[in-house]
């Protein structure tokens, strides 16, 4: 098999963290396109056809990282897991960069990260070797149901992951109103709330 020099891209961007435990770190992102797993409420639905996007040679990835001046790289899609991530990531860490994942976990997880972010969907299966390598759990809540399904999901990781419940952004007034009440009850204890704080704010 050939090795992978480029990937479909859509678009790279230095930001801030919006989600998870390193929300509000500067980062520098790299979504590559294409995915599979199709859901309902996606936000950036423009990255699904890996076809409509340019392929980028990796060189050219790490470049763009390294003259971003910021320590951390975010791998983030579509669903990057797609691709063998091997080549990305070692050019990045020979580059001395900080790499992170965020995936649905529904394709074999592969590379070398220093942060995986674990997001499963119903809408693709997650595998079960992909619950095992998250050090975050995010679930998106679009309604009291979701509440079970992550329940569920949590079973699926290790003790050291961590928890977080986050709202889809268009319900999220009225996810907020019983997330909020499930958060601070006995039950979802476990568990910490994620916003996307890059939407408040109005940036990538």
């Amino acid at each position: 098999m050939a090795e992978i020099t480029s990937y479909p891209v859509m678009e790279v961007f230095p930001t801030l963290q919006g989600e998870g435990r390193f929300t509000g770190s500067p980062a520098y992102f790299i979504r590559l396109a294409g995915c599979d797993v199709g859901c309902s409420w996606c936000d950036v639905k423009e990255s699904w056809p890996a076809g409509d996007h340019p392929h980028v040679q990796v060189d050219e990835l790490v470049v763009g990282a390294v003259k971003s001046g910021l320590p951390m790289v975010v791998v983030t899609g579509g669903e990057p897991c797609m691709y063998g991530l091997e080549p990305l990531t070692s050019a990045l860490k020979k580059a001395g960069l900080q790499i992170h994942l965020e995936t649905s976990g529904a394709h074999p997880i592969s590379g070398d990260f220093d942060w995986i972010t674990l997001s499963p969907k119903k809408f693709k299966a997650c595998l079960p070797e992909s619950y095992l390598k998250a050090n975050e759990l995010k679930v998106v809540v679009v309604n009291k149901h979701d509440l079970k399904w992550a329940t569920e999901q949590a079973e699926n990781v290790t003790a050291e992951t961590l928890l977080y419940l986050q709202p889809e952004w268009d319900r999220k007034d009225k996810v907020h109103e019983f997330l909020m009440e499930y958060l601070a009850s006995g039950v979802g204890s476990a568990w910490s709330l994620s916003t996307q704080t890059h939407k408040y704010l109005g940036i990538p």
